[in-house]
């Protein structure tokens, strides 16, 4: 499990700081199910998103702030901010295979809000 939180991590960030396909070869398996409707099914929709928003937003910054492994599974909670100070926080879920590489991904991305009802961070 420590093997894949390392793998995960990595992944995800090698991805978003603009090389997607190296991401891909090294931490995807054979098969690569992706359930974020923004995002096309396999390797090469996730690299084709992927490439689009670093050449869109080759500003924008990933904070890991906790990842957590059960199984096969492994959850990322992360603080992303855009250009413009746009912030996120994000959920996301990796599948990985009998052979320790991911093949399936969900997400939930939420925009953090200028006000809150209460003083405590989202990440």
């Amino acid at each position: 499990m420590e093997e894949n939180k390392k793998n995960a991590i990595a992944f995800y960030k090698m991805a978003y700081e603009g090389n997607p396909r190296k991401a891909v070869e090294l931490y995807i398996g054979n098969t690569y199910i992706q359930h974020n409707p923004d995002v096309a099914d396999g390797t090469e929709g996730f690299i084709t998103y992927f490439e689009r928003m670093q050449a869109e937003y080759p500003d924008k910054s990933i904070e890991f702030v906790r990842c957590i492994a059960e199984g096969n599974l492994v959850a990322l909670h992360t603080h992303q901010v855009w250009p413009g100070n746009d912030e996120y926080v994000t959920m996301d879920f990796f599948r990985f295979d009998t052979e320790g590489k991911i093949c399936e991904h969900w997400d939930a991305i939420q925009q953090i809000p200028e006000v809150s009802a209460n003083p405590n961070t989202m990440y």
